[in-house]
């Protein structure tokens, strides 16, 4: 049985799951799905078309669904779509996507979103991402499993940030992270490789050594992107993780920070 506050107020076409606690002053418009066991703090808003999924905590002051502000917007009933198991701290916002791109917003599982974090139309988070507060992703951004942003990291429109990278504090951040990297800086440059981030999630001393290689190949020898990659060949072959590094290489828009 969910515990709804009566100062709530849910539109009578929202869906919610079981066993859901609701806040005072918390705003769910139509369209809204909620999941099993979330638990949604006061003076949220949330306002559809959005589903969320089961065993999320959103606390206070956040606006999930909203329009964006994306001048090309013009009403169309795009989404926000929401995994399970997400932390979603004080005064996030997390708008809807845009007919333009892929018309929805996504945010995968087991997810820690800080304070006053902002993710904007049509970024696609993966799973197990931390946002440290007051990060802000511009449109279209695309976010890989288990990357870290600091706090009050800045990423420009359509930039992709690879699994495992890690992104430094106060960073402005115009072009695409590859798998692994730790980039830092305004402008953002690659620093060297999440060592430490790799070895807490189970990453053996040679996996870690491989992709230290694979880094070194691409930013300390002087080569083009081509010819690292080609040089990059037989590593991955020998060392699967490699190959995901590789394929982050070529995966996005911007070109690569250097």
């Amino acid at each position: 049985m969910s515990s709804i506050d009566r100062a709530a107020s849910i539109d009578p076409s929202a869906v919610i799951g079981n066993n859901v606690s609701i806040g005072p002053w918390t705003l769910i418009g139509p369209d809204v799905v909620i999941g099993d066991n979330c638990v949604i703090h006061s003076h949220v808003v949330i306002k559809g078309p959005t589903t969320i999924g089961r065993d999320n905590e959103i606390y206070q002051f956040s606006t999930l669904g909203e329009d964006t502000p994306d001048m090309k917007y013009a009403g169309e009933p795009t989404r926000l779509e929401i995994g399970d198991n997400n932390t979603i701290r004080e005064g996030v916002t997390i708008h809807r996507g845009t007919v333009q791109d892929r018309g929805v917003t996504s945010i995968g599982d087991d997810n820690l979103i800080m304070a006053y974090v902002h993710i904007g139309h049509d970024c696609a988070v993966g799973s197990n991402t931390v946002m440290v507060n007051n990060a802000s992703l511009a449109g279209h951004v695309e976010v890989g499993d288990w990357a870290i942003l600091s706090g009050y990291a800045l990423v420009h429109q359509f930039v992709t940030i690879g699994t495992h990278s890690f992104i430094g504090a106060v960073t402005y951040l115009t072009q695409d992270v590859p798998a692994y990297v730790m980039a830092a800086g305004i402008p953002a440059q690659a620093k060297t490789i999440n060592s430490e981030g790799l070895r807490r999630r189970g990453f053996s001393k040679e996996q870690i050594s491989a992709i230290k290689r694979a880094y070194k190949i691409v930013y300390r020898q002087g080569n083009t992107l081509d010819e690292a990659i080609v040089e990059l060949e037989p590593l991955a072959r020998e060392h699967p993780v490699v190959d995901t590094f590789v394929v982050s290489l070529n995966s996005g828009q911007r070109g690569l920070v250097r």
